[in-house]
């Protein structure tokens, strides 16, 4: 039997948490392809010819298998961080990945059930399943590029730079006096 181990599993165990926005990082690539996946397959699903609808239900069988994928991935990474105790912060911005992307995952396989089915109802179920699945992979996929450059906010050197009213002083004069940028009436 083929034992799959998650990338955050495979860390070694004195790695820190400078290798969570590494792994964040493929996680929300992956989180984008799922994406793409359910986007394609709300595309074809609308088509009227049935090859169409089969590639729509082909490509919802491909994003449970990512979601699955993007699920396991953040359940090992969420471990992996929770057994360090390193950071309460990127703890809990994992969990709210957790959550969405089980979610993504439950509705990925319900659409990809209900698609497989013959009854109009059932594909009408399977048509609001693959938008439902598209808007969690939507929102996970940035989710999870908010969660790589959260740790980024907190570098308030720039951010001073950028609003400095020295600086803005400068440019408002370099446009000469009494000239607006706007044109007449400045």
């Amino acid at each position: 039997m083929h034992e799959s181990r998650t990338t955050a599993e495979c860390m070694p165990p004195t790695a820190e948490t400078p290798e969570a926005p590494q792994l964040l990082r493929q996680v929300g690539a992956l989180a984008h392809q799922v994406r793409a996946a359910t986007r394609a397959a709300d595309h074809y699903n609308a088509q009227d010819a049935t090859a169409d609808r089969h590639t729509a239900s082909w490509l919802m069988s491909c994003a449970v298998d990512m979601a699955a994928d993007v699920a396991v991935e953040l359940d090992g990474l969420s471990r992996t961080v929770k057994e360090q105790a390193v950071d309460a912060a990127l703890l809990q911005r994992l969990s709210a990945l957790r959550a969405r992307a089980h979610q993504l995952h439950a509705a990925a396989r319900a659409a990809d059930h209900f698609l497989d089915q013959d009854s109009l109802e059932d594909l009408d179920t399977g048509t609001w399943l693959i938008a439902t699945a598209h808007t969690l992979a939507v929102k996970l996929a940035a989710e999870a590029d908010d969660s790589i450059t959260a740790p980024r906010r907190g570098m308030p050197g720039k951010a001073t730079e950028l609003h400095d009213p020295t600086q803005a002083r400068r440019v408002t004069g370099a446009g000469g006096a009494g000239k607006s940028l706007w044109g007449a009436g400045g």
